[in-house]
């Protein structure tokens, strides 16, 4: 175990009846880090995200979080991450402050809390909007302003973006980039969108079947790859989607 480190995922193995999600993954995550999990639907991404978080337990293998496993650490772990899931269902006829003073209870935080997550998340217009009425990109905005309620330590977003317009999707990455300008805060972030990985996140996971595939910095992935072949007829760079096909036979959105 090393105590430098935010997470720690030391050889984890996770099944479900005859099949094997995760398969003696290694993982380290250093503070202040953003990290992508990049693979397809069925990789093994969301199994691991959730036995970091506390969901799942590993059949094998060790998570150290902060230094500690979920075993007797429950209420400090849950005060130090923050989680958003891709699709989160809130109370309708709550307004988007009622929401966010709700969830703020949970941790004993109080209302000046809120009115700086609510600045950040650009929704002081909707303050009293009913959640039923936002739209796809603002509700993905109040769901992610939840997470950084308690400051967390840890944000894991799962697929954060999925179906929402370019537009939406670049605001909540204003909020993520600001985040790590301004805190030390670690992100796990799932995606199908390379862009979203390359415009994030300092280091890249590739997961397929289970396994890690793959793994560093974006130039150093893209660097190490020199003879893929491309269909495009004009040349081009090569790309994470283009190394991904490489390895697994498909590409990152299949």
């Amino acid at each position: 175990m090393n105590t430098s480190l935010v997470i720690e995922v030391c050889n984890v193995h996770k099944s479900f009846k005859t099949v094997q999600a995760v398969r003696g993954i290694d993982l380290k995550i250093a503070p202040g880090q953003f990290v992508a999990l990049l693979g397809p639907n069925g990789a093994g991404k969301t199994t691991l995200v959730e036995m970091i978080e506390g969901i799942q337990e590993p059949d094998e293998g060790d998570i150290f979080i902060m230094g500690k496993t979920w075993k007797g650490n429950e209420d400090f772990l849950r005060r130090i991450i923050g989680l958003s899931l891709q699709e989160t269902h809130f109370i309708d006829k709550l307004n988007v402050w009622e929401t966010l003073r709700l969830f703020a209870s949970f941790f004993g935080i109080g209302s000046d809390r809120c009115e700086e997550v609510i600045r950040l998340i650009a929704l002081e217009e909707k303050r009293k909007s009913w959640v039923v009425n936002l739209s796809g990109g603002q509700r993905q905005r109040l769901a992610l302003g939840i997470s950084l309620l308690n400051k967390p330590k840890i944000l894991l977003l799962d697929e954060p973006t999925t179906g929402l317009d370019p537009n939406a999707r670049r605001e909540i990455w204003s909020i993520l980039r600001k985040l790590k300008d301004e805190s030390q805060t670690s992100l796990i972030l799932t995606t199908h969108y390379m862009e979203e990985a390359e415009q994030l996140c300092d280091y890249i996971v590739i997961i397929d079947h289970g396994k890690i595939l793959k793994e560093g910095s974006l130039t150093t992935l893209l660097g190490e790859i020199r003879d893929i072949p491309l269909k495009p007829v004009e040349p081009r760079s090569i790309t994470l989607d283009d190394l991904f096909a490489s390895l697994t036979g498909r590409h990152l959105h299949d």
